[in-house]
């Protein structure tokens, strides 16, 4: 399904961290791709470094007083907190912009990649970065690189580009950065607003000609009915719209076991996800698919399993959910964590779901969540809101 595909990785992208016990912990994405190098799974790709991202790609979507407010705080160490920075969620530390900059070039380096034709596909798992703000941080972001690497999209001419986040949290970044630019689509499927950070992402923010899309899911929703709302608003949406390029962040916190939200999710059905998307990028936007990670905070039973299968998956060589994790993996995560490692690549479910084509039910809140998506954003693309 893919033909060339490129992983942007540095070990530099772990010196984004906010310190010990905060959640957006780096270690996350180390055991990720020492994970995916264990498998074999980095052998199918090209696996390319970066550079940071300049002040003038951050200023495609961050204000030049912010990227100097950071750079401040990066030199000294000290809170800025009018912008965010030295908060719980964000606190301050030295080399953050460095640091915020070279995630943001990954994906960049990403984007370009697909853009230019050097790659079909590229991945950049440590970004995903979607909460940060035009001129604030928030919830663990500091610049917000799927945006930088949409505005650098557009930067270079392209007129409609697609952006999915399956995050658990909406993507409130992304979606207030392009809210008024219907060369953008944004659609988050996350948990309601209603119970969990960052209290937006309702349907009826639907922004540009109905190009911000949200679906937002009641507390408790598992796989089955996760992956029936996004077959009920995803494909559909992206069919319509057409984009030149999709760009996907894959936050897994919407899994069972994370500790920050409320969804219930299995590693399955998010493997089956990332595998639903690779077919839209192939068929909506001729295969050009920019990839990214996010939130999840469950750092050994879940984030590098899923990302891993991210990877695979975006290789075109998705892994089997049986496979064993490496003896060499399990000793790393005991050293690294002191935490017990899982043995296989499975949570052991088989999902499955209901076409929303079927029917919808008004008592059901799952359906009652899609049909609200569908009402506020269908029409505007003269889509049938009902089944």
């Amino acid at each position: 399904m893919s033909r060339s595909v490129r992983v942007v990785w540095d070990d530099a992208l772990t010196s984004y961290d906010f310190g010990p016990g905060h959640p957006l912990a780096p270690v996350r994405v180390a055991l990720t791709m020492e994970l995916a190098r264990e498998l074999g799974v980095l052998d199918a790709v090209e696996v390319v470094g970066c550079a940071p991202a300049s002040d003038d790609e951050l200023a495609l979507v961050h204000s030049r007083d912010y990227i100097e407010a950071v750079k401040r705080v990066s030199a000294s160490g000290r809170p800025d907190l009018a912008h965010g920075l030295g908060t719980e969620d964000n606190p301050a530390f030295a080399g953050v912009h460095e640091a915020s900059a070279l995630i943001t070039g990954a994906s960049i380096a990403a984007a370009r990649a697909v853009w230019t034709g050097e790659a079909e596909h590229a991945v950049n798992v440590a970004g995903g970065l979607h909460h940060a703000m035009a001129a604030a941080a928030s919830g663990f972001c500091v610049y917000n690189d799927p945006a930088v690497a949409i505005g650098w999209l557009l930067s270079q001419g392209a007129s409609r580009v697609a952006y999915v986040d399956v995050d658990v949290h909406h993507g409130d970044g992304v979606q207030a950065l392009f809210y008024d630019d219907p060369r953008v689509l944004t659609i988050s499927l996350h948990e309601s607003p209603r119970t969990l950070f960052p209290g937006t992402g309702f349907p009826e923010e639907w922004g540009a000609e109905g190009t911000a899309v949200n679906v937002a899911l009641p507390a408790g929703c598992g796989d089955s009915g996760w992956l029936r709302a996004f077959h009920a608003v995803v494909p559909p949406l992206l069919r319509e719209f057409a984009p030149e390029v999709l760009v996907t962040q894959h936050g897994c916190d919407s899994h069972a076991l994370d500790p920050l939200a409320h969804l219930m999710l299995s590693l399955d059905g998010q493997r089956i996800a990332y595998a639903a998307l690779h077919r839209l990028a192939h068929e909506t936007a001729g295969g050009r698919w920019v990839v990214t990670g996010g939130g999840g905070y469950e750092l050994v039973q879940v984030v590098p399993r899923a990302w891993t299968h991210l990877i695979a998956e975006v290789s075109g060589h998705p892994l089997d959910p049986a496979t064993a994790t490496p003896k060499e993996w399990r000793r790393l995560v005991r050293e690294r964590t002191g935490q017990t490692p899982p043995l296989t690549l499975t949570d052991g479910r088989a999902p499955e779901f209901s076409d929303f084509s079927a029917g919808y039910d008004p008592a059901d809140p799952i359906d009652r969540a899609i049909m609200a998506t569908r009402k506020a954003v269908f029409p505007f693309h003269g889509l049938d809101p009902l089944p």
